[in-house]
């Protein structure tokens, strides 16, 4: 089902991958991309368990604009590992304004599809989704 606003579709396989982060945690992060000639949101690449918080932002473009989940662990200052689920609106500043604008319309259809996000991010450049951004959200 598309979008009013914007169009976009949003194609089964982000929810699924989605669900398997968050149920199995399969991944560690999750990049999504709007195929503007599908008219959909696509899964663009998929980060393994392993994968740190630099390999994520490093996958990154530039230029573009991008929906991502990541899987923050942490410890808690009782010293209990928890995990949060973030949802990072990436709109670099130097993307261009059409992207700016069909990222920004189709957002909160896009999330709403994703059940079980905790944590909302919007990031025009890396330090306002630096290491210490996403730490000082979760504790």
């Amino acid at each position: 089902m598309a979008n009013a606003a914007s169009g976009m579709a949003v194609d089964d396989e982000c929810k699924l991958k989605f669900m398997e982060l968050k149920t199995k945690r399969t991944y560690r992060y999750i990049i999504y991309k709007i195929e503007e000639k599908l008219k959909q949101v696509i899964v663009e690449k998929v980060g393994v368990p392993d994968q740190s918080y630099e390999d994520f932002t490093a996958c990154l473009p530039e230029n573009e604009c991008r929906y991502t989940v990541f899987d923050f662990d942490f410890m808690t200052p009782e010293n209990v590992p928890k995990s949060r689920i973030f949802f990072i609106a990436w709109s670099p500043d130097t993307a261009r304004v059409r992207n700016k604008m069909i990222y920004a319309s189709s957002k909160d259809r896009f999330k709403r599809e994703l059940d079980g996000i905790q944590i909302e991010l919007q990031a025009t450049d890396p330090t306002e989704m630096g290491l210490d951004v996403i730490k000082g959200r979760v504790i």
